[in-house]
């Protein structure tokens, strides 16, 4: 199972997850990918994401892009798994900290919710001290991203693989054009 995990307020009808679906299914490989609309409590989105780790008949290997790559580096810390991480949050707990109080909406269902000290709590709870296993993780960054400091990324995962790419944005603009290395990691 190729389990795509997106971001913040984001949902399975994100770009990449498009265009990572969209390049499987038109290769004949679909059935192997997966893409949960992710609860916006970290604690729900985890036990969504433990259940499909722990129900595939397949090995799982995991994309995580922004919180998704937070959440992603947490799974292959627990399970052992190979994740690719895309312009990842470091440090989500922090960083989202500046939120509690305020309302947020899914950029795609339109959903609404007001963030809490309690999700931060619970993203302090998957919070990843180091990773153990650096040749488990393949990061692609771009250093145009606005929304997250892509040298953060860079150290965290210090001597995992890595592509880092000048320009580009948080959606990481080029996605399609690195499918075949990312399935190839």
């Amino acid at each position: 199972m190729l389990l795509y995990i997106h971001g913040f307020n984001s949902s399975s009808q994100s770009g990449k997850a498009r265009e990572m679906g969209d390049w499987l299914n038109q290769r004949g490989l679909g059935e192997a990918y997966v893409c949960p609309d992710l609860p916006h409590r970290p604690a729900a989105a985890m036990q969504v994401l433990d259940d499909l780790i722990a129900s595939s008949s397949s090995p799982v290997k995991l994309i995580g892009s922004s919180l998704g790559g937070f959440y992603a580096t947490w799974l292959a810390e627990k399970h052992d798994l190979k994740a690719i991480l895309v312009n990842p949050c470091v440090a989500c707990e922090s960083k989202l900290n500046g939120l509690v109080g305020q309302t947020q909406k899914n950029w795609h269902s339109g959903d609404e919710y007001v963030f809490s000290a309690d999700h931060v709590a619970e993203l302090q709870a998957y919070a990843v001290a180091a990773i153990t296993r650096p040749s488990r993780y393949l990061l692609l960054v771009e250093t145009g991203d606005s929304v997250l400091d892509y040298r953060e990324a860079v150290a965290y995962y210090a001597d995992a693989e890595q592509v880092v790419l000048e320009g580009g944005d948080h959606g990481f603009t080029r996605f399609i054009d690195y499918i075949p290395a990312i399935l190839a990691f």
